[in-house]
This record gives structure tokens, sequence and C-alpha cells, in this order.
């Protein structure tokens, strides 16, 4: 058993670093699903990577799947970042999936027609295996699903929610944690409003330009299960060879 099984938190890790695990009440609830919503640019990713970077460190195995990067760009925005993730990776602690998509919408590698890629995710068993697992943005799977596309025409996307949403209640049944990241301007509300009702951790990230400097902040609107104390605000920056800084301002 894993370190990350003995607790009822997942600590998110790296105290030397950051004060992001202490700022989000000793770390993530086990058996929940995490919401991370954000337009472009707010932090979705970099948040993600910190995520992973620091529940391996802390001894959780962590699958990530990312629509916008292969795994050379992975490793290399990861690099970038402070976070040397080589030996989880080769270790597989750390599982990492590319799901790149072309303008049609297939799979960069080119299989044939567009699949039912909720379908085939939910059937590819390895990556569930994790005690986390992130879906790095979950708004372009849903997109570039035809099922989806064909529910959402027809006025029915909180039927093909529903059904997605039963999926992942099993997987964390068992002590999972599922991290979904969102882009609320490229789906509709109907699509992505069901996600937010059932998040058990609902993280809204905010992106305001003040003159020449982007300020960054988490607004916690949901955090079931915390541990201590969890703030409303988080204020946070991202930077090159450091990571995720937390910032003692917050975006008002």
């Amino acid at each position: 058993m894993s370190r990350a099984h003995q607790n009822t938190l997942l600590s998110i890790g790296l105290p030397e670093r950051d004060q992001l695990n202490k700022e989000l009440g000793g770390g993530i609830p086990r058996g929940s699903i995490v919401l991370m919503e954000g337009d472009y640019g707010a932090g979705k990713s970099a948040l993600s990577q910190r995520f992973s970077y620091g529940l391996v460190d802390e001894g959780a195995s962590v699958t990530l799947l990312s629509t916008e990067l292969t795994v050379s760009g992975f490793i290399d925005q990861m690099y970038s970042l402070g976070y040397d993730v080589t030996k989880p990776l080769l270790n597989e602690e750390l599982l990492f999936l590319a799901a790149d998509f072309d303008s049609g919408g297939n799979f960069s590698e080119g299989d044939g027609d567009r699949k039912e890629l909720l379908k085939r995710l939910m059937e590819a068993e390895a990556m569930w295996n994790s005690d986390v697992i992130i879906l790095d943005t979950f708004d372009s799977i849903l997109r570039n699903d035809p099922t989806f596309e064909a529910l959402v025409r027809n006025n029915d996307e909180r039927q093909a929610a529903l059904e997605i949403i039963s999926f992942f209640r099993d997987m964390i049944s068992s002590g999972k944690v599922i991290v979904l990241t969102v882009d609320p301007s490229a789906v509709g509300d109907d699509a992505i409003g069901p996600f937010r009702s059932i998040a058990d951790v609902f993280l809204e990230l905010q992106m305001v330009e003040v003159g020449s400097d982007v300020r960054r902040n988490i607004a916690v609107k949901r955090f079931a299960g915390m541990g201590s104390q969890v703030g409303d605000s988080i204020g946070f920056s991202v930077r090159s060879g450091t990571g995720i800084v937390i910032e003692s301002r917050s975006v008002a």
C-alpha cells in the first residue's frame, strides 16, 4: 500500500517550495471529484502539473492525460517549472497520456474516423489504476466526442453528463481522486453544470491583468472533506524554474 492510502487526505506536498498544500487544508480528500475551471491562460495546466508532481513526491500514483502536450512537451514543460518528472515516469509512478487532437477532432496519430472518446477513456483500464487521475482539459474531450456532440445538438447534454458522472462515481468509490480542468468558455453551461454540481472540490481560477502584471487567483467555491481550514481565495503565480508560487495578495 502506498503512503497515499494511509491518510484521508492526499497531500500535494512540496512544503519547502510553496504553501499550496497548506492553503488547501493539507491536501485533496480521497474519493473526491475536483473541478478546476478557468479561462485560457488562467493556470489550469500549471496547477495540474503541480498537483501531479507533488502527489507523486508524497507517494501517490498519478495518471495525467493532456489534450495539449506530447510526452516530450510535457517533460520540457515540467522541467521549465522546476519539476523533474524523469524518475517518476521511469518508475511508472506517473503515467502521462497524450490525447492530441487535430483540427478535425481526430487523434493526431490518425486512426480513421472519429471515435467515441469518452467510451474509449472509460475502457482504458490502465489509466484508472492510479490513486489520482487528472484530465486536462476535460472540455476538449467533451467537444471532440461525436456522441456527446450529437446529444448537445439534441439539447440532451445533461443526460450525457450524467452517464459520465456515474462512471466517475464508481471510480472514486474506491478512494481515487479525479481532477477535471475545464474552460467554461468552450462548453455550454448545460454541459458543465452537472459537473459543477457534483464536484466535491470546485476551484475557479481567475486571471486579471493589472498593467503589465497578470494576477491569478484560486477562488474556492466548494471544498468538501477539507482538512484544516481552506481560505476562500488563494493568490498565485507561475514562474519559470520555480513553478507555482503562492502570493500574499489576491484578486479582489
